[in-house]
């Protein structure tokens, strides 16, 4: 009987572990000035009042601790205000390409799976390279959808695809991809491009043999014990409201498990989307789960995330990618150094204002199209959270200054 209890017991200690949130510190116990985050408090309830934000969350990491967490504002006005907490789950939007497709394709590349120059047609038969003139044909490489130096266009209208394909899903969308017209010659320019991102979801399910949900799921958010990150897969109903068809795992029995969500934009038909993603590909397309957007989280999950990278891919004795791993994906390649984007991340391209101007050369970041924003820097050990949802109730404002503002704030308050 004793043996058993010891047994429960360890059963226990290890769900608490494998849970356990970042420490919670005073900034000055990681060698920051605390006065100096009353100026990002500032910033943000300035543009709360003036009406670009409904209300935010944010978080700053360093030295694996948390020093900062906070909340802002309401995170719903519509149809009734709903004030913002810390555990709020965001709509990630495009952050959800460097915290779950990337990593992603990372881990397939560790397991000997994939490789980084892989030529895209090895996975996708029907995939088109660049071909300039009847005999030049350049190979588009995984590698070149990480750094979206591929050529492939930025974004594909939903509606203009269902009207020529006449049929809403993920083969309709990776046929389109696989023969649309590339716009440059492979590593020769950056264009943003989620349609790079979906292809690597393609590539990662074929491979796998498991959808996105759930080999992210298995391999990063259940390791780091990210209990509050999921994909949330949906459907349209014949009134045309889009329904979740899968609870999320924080769900619990009788509770409603997405009224920790931020809500984004009100819909056409007066919907307010809710735990379904924004993104009209990932949503209308790809149900839910997509290689460049659907991915839902809060502060405290991705401050593990972070932490854990800061750390080589390991935290709290959990790994999810090696030492050499990391170092690899938030370096930028040889053959695109003079691009700015890193293996999944961005270093120094126009997409990089997020990181401000006061973090060193080295910082690394990514923003989501909802208000979110995910900033590091491996040479100050500090990584910064900003999670808004602009788009609610209307997409209206823009927030890249919200997060240069932000960053350089909380760049400044390092004192050592």
């Amino acid at each position: 009987m004793k043996r058993y209890f010891c047994f429960l017991f360890s059963c226990f200690m290890l769900i608490i572990l494998k849970s356990q949130p970042l420490e919670k510190v005073s900034p000055e116990a990681v060698g920051m000035n605390a006065e100096q985050f009353l100026f990002a408090d500032e910033a943000i309830h300035s543009a709360i009042q003036e009406g670009t934000i409904p209300g935010a969350v944010l978080a700053v990491v360093r030295q694996g601790k948390m020093a900062y967490l906070k909340a802002y504002g309401n995170k719903r006005v519509i149809p009734r205000k709903e004030i913002m907490t810390v555990n709020t789950v965001f709509d990630l939007a495009s952050c959800s390409k460097p915290v779950s497709t990337a990593i992603c394709t990372m881990k397939l590349i560790e397991q000997g799976k994939i490789g980084l120059l892989d030529p895209i047609k090895r996975y996708i038969p029907e995939f088109q390279n660049w071909k300039e003139g009847s005999r030049d044909e350049v190979t588009i490489r995984i590698e070149d959808l990480l750094t979206h130096s591929s050529g492939l266009p930025p974004y594909a209208e939903a509606d203009e695809l269902i009207a020529h394909y006449g049929s809403a899903d993920s083969t309709t969308l990776i046929n389109y991809i696989a023969t649309c017209k590339r716009d440059f010659r492979p590593k020769t320019q950056f264009q943003y491009s989620c349609l790079n991102f979906i292809v690597l979801q393609r590539i990662i399910e074929t491979v796998s043999g498991e959808s996105l949900r759930t080999f992210a799921q298995k391999h990063i958010f259940s390791v780091l014990g990210m209990n509050y990150t999921d994909y949330l897969p949906i459907r349209q109903d014949q009134k045309g409201d889009w329904r979740n068809t899968i609870p999320a795992h924080w769900a619990k029995q009788g509770e409603a498990w997405n009224s920790i969500v931020a809500p984004t934009e009100v819909q056409k038909n007066g919907q307010v989307l809710c735990g379904q993603v924004h993104d009209p590909l990932a949503r209308i397309m790809n149900k839910g789960v997509s290689g460049n957007a659907g991915l839902f989280s809060n502060a405290e999950d991705l401050a593990v995330l972070c932490a854990a990278l800061q750390n080589g891919g390991e935290w709290n004795g959990k790994r999810i990618l090696s030492v050499r791993t990391v170092q690899t994906m938030i370096g930028i390649p040889r053959t695109t150094k003079e691009l700015g984007r890193t293996i999944g991340w961005d270093s120094f391209s126009d997409y990089a204002s997020c990181k401000g101007s006061l973090l060193s050369e080295h910082a690394y970041c990514h923003t989501g199209y909802t208000g979110t924003s995910i900033v590091i820097d491996p040479d100050n050990d500090i990584s910064i959270i900003l999670l808004t949802n602009r788009v609610h109730p209307k997409d209206e404002h823009s927030v890249n200054r919200l997060r240069s503002i932000v960053s350089n704030v909380v760049a400044a308050a390092i004192m050592k």
